[in-house]
């Protein structure tokens, strides 16, 4: 006799105890000096009046920094908002240590403006989404 395990949709306290589990199963993996390292690192731009135009969300994890977004108000892209927002987490990640930084994009975002700085496709999930396609960027600090 087979037990069929009893599959839900969890709740945001499961999800903190499988994502806790999952740290600490992946702390005992990685060297001690690198087990703790965990951080969001959020970035913004504002104008003279104090609005937000611009910002980067990225966390630091071991030895690398993952961009999850990049973002700068349309009216004001193409005059260099984006190159230092992404010159500022650079200057964070080598300050930590960290080796490099990586981040996704798609076809319809920005993938020649991370190529343009220096960063290089690593993957590309073509017809993701329809029509489009997903790409993975790197860029090694030292």
């Amino acid at each position: 006799m087979t037990i069929e395990p009893y599959i839900s949709f969890g709740d945001e306290k499961e999800s903190a105890y499988i994502r806790k589990r999952l740290i600490e199963f992946n702390a005992e993996h990685v060297p001690g000096n690198l087990s703790s390292r965990y951080e969001e690192i959020n970035l913004t731009i504002k104008n003279d009046s104090g609005k937000v135009i611009g910002g980067l969300l990225s966390t630091l994890c071991w030895n690398w920094i993952e961009v999850e977004i990049l973002w700068i108000e349309e009216s004001l892209r193409g005059q260099g908002y984006g190159s230092h927002l992404l010159n500022k987490i650079e200057r964070i990640a080598k300050e930590k240590g960290c080796t490099f930084i990586k981040l996704n994009t798609f076809s319809f975002q920005a993938p020649e403006f991370y190529r343009k700085n220096g960063y290089d496709e690593v993957a590309v999930f073509k017809e993701a989404p329809t029509g489009s396609n997903h790409y993975y960027f790197k860029k090694s600090l030292f």
